[in-house]
């Protein structure tokens, strides 16, 4: 790869670098003149798709070599690979669509190459859940991306239940097969006034932006379930600073009493199922009615 043009590359470390490159979401507009230049010039391409990354260099007219990497061979593929960085090669890494990592495949292998003292590389551009948020009208100062919620109801329910006193915007992916069944757990749990959106199809000519009370977006939702197709973001409205300190308050008042009669794991293990606030928000509480907290905190 010449590297004289891509002021990230110049290093006097050996070895190759290893460019971790966003592409588009729908619009095949969207992606950078940096990442096509990057993608034209390194050694090799590891997609999560080949076909369909094939289609996408095609149409810019770049003939890079590529190579699977998904999830289901990650983990053998980065051995390779950092074989090849050692050897001096600059290879990119793209998935099907957006930002590599992020709910998609590379993790693993950036990890690895950092932990060999590798060089990695961002070669930013879309991302579903920047965008969503940027056009939701939530809050965007404080938000947490929770990715893709348990399959298993029992277990997106204990999920969601954690997160019900979280006060930041809450960002979910959420495929289109499990979409209701979401909505109606994060309507239960949350109540049904709370204020969300619904993000899908962004970027794309049938682009759905929909921001309604989480009762309003179910019922939205189930009149036009057949014509439900691609993943979704969603996105919650965090809780009110007063309604987690209530939450908490109750959380505290219920503690005392169990830890009169329980150890601290029995007694923060109840007081979960019955109050539903978040497990490390009540180990604390716990410690600190117990007065071990500071003791712990001394050690720290």
């Amino acid at each position: 790869m010449r590297t004289d043009r891509d002021p990230s590359a110049a290093s006097t470390r050996p070895g190759g670098v290893l460019y971790v490159v966003a592409t588009p979401i729908g619009n095949a507009g969207d992606i950078s003149a940096r990442a096509l230049q990057t993608l034209r010039e390194v050694d090799g391409v590891l997609a999560e798709d080949t076909r369909h990354s094939r289609r996408l260099l095609a149409v810019h007219g770049i003939a890079t070599r590529l190579s699977p990497l998904h999830d289901h061979n990650e983990r053998r593929v980065a051995t390779q690979v950092l074989r090849r960085l050692e050897k001096g090669e600059h290879l990119a890494l793209i998935c099907d669509a957006g930002t590599p990592s992020i709910s998609d495949p590379g993790l693993h292998l950036v990890r690895r190459v950092h932990q060999a003292g590798g060089r990695v590389r961002a070669v930013p551009g879309p991302c579903a859940l920047v965008c969503a948020l940027s056009v939701s009208g939530l809050p965007t100062d404080r938000f947490v991306f929770e990715g893709f919620l348990p399959a298993r109801r029992a277990a997106r329910r204990r999920r969601l239940a954690s997160l019900r006193s979280e006060t930041r915007t809450l960002l979910f992916y959420e495929a289109p097969h499990r979409i209701e069944g979401t909505l109606e757990d994060l309507r239960d749990l949350f109540g049904g006034d709370r204020s969300a959106v619904l993000a899908k199809e962004l970027t794309k000519v049938h682009e759905t932006v929909q921001s309604a009370s989480l009762e309003e977006l179910r019922d939205w939702l189930r009149m036009r379930s057949e014509h439900v197709r691609g993943e979704f973001v969603i996105l919650v409205a965090g809780a009110a600073e007063e309604s987690a300190s209530s939450a908490a308050d109750d959380a505290r008042t219920l503690l005392v009493e169990l830890l009169q009669e329980l150890p601290v794991s029995r007694a923060v293990e109840i007081a979960g199922r019955v109050t539903r606030c978040e497990r490390n928000l009540l180990y604390r509480l716990a410690l600190e009615i117990s007065g071990k907290g500071s003791k712990e905190g001394a050690g720290l």
